[in-house]
């Protein structure tokens, strides 16, 4: 399993945060947040794998990249970037030690605090 930094889901989260399409949560409001297995599917069906890939920061090159389990760290509800996704995905890459999506993550924290 190589999880590495997903560099064009990281452009498009900046990019919402500049645009003021963020919600600004705490960690906790991720487990009620989060879309669920039906609206990740529905999203799937309507806007395909590549817009889907755009919501995790982190990617599998290993594994399928038309199935879930390719994408790891999402940082949203496909809409929008939500603070608590943002801050909980921080703590796992750290804990699994994906530095480099920690590191993002840690970033695009700052930049969602600083356009308060």
């Amino acid at each position: 399993m190589a999880i590495r930094l997903n560099e064009p889901a990281l452009r498009q989260a900046r990019a919402l945060v500049r645009d003021g399409r963020v919600v600004r949560d705490e960690r906790e409001d991720w487990s009620e947040h989060a879309p669920s297995a039906d609206d990740e599917n529905a999203f799937v069906d309507g806007e395909g794998w590549t817009e889907y890939r755009h919501w995790h920061l982190g990617v599998d090159d290993d594994e399928n990249d038309e199935t879930k389990g390719a994408y790891s760290f999402p940082y949203g509800d496909f809409s929008k970037v939500h603070r608590c996704a943002v801050i909980s995905l921080e703590s796992r890459a750290g804990q699994y030690d994906h530095h480099e999506i920690r590191d993002a993550a840690r970033k695009l924290l700052e930049l969602i605090d600083e356009a308060d």
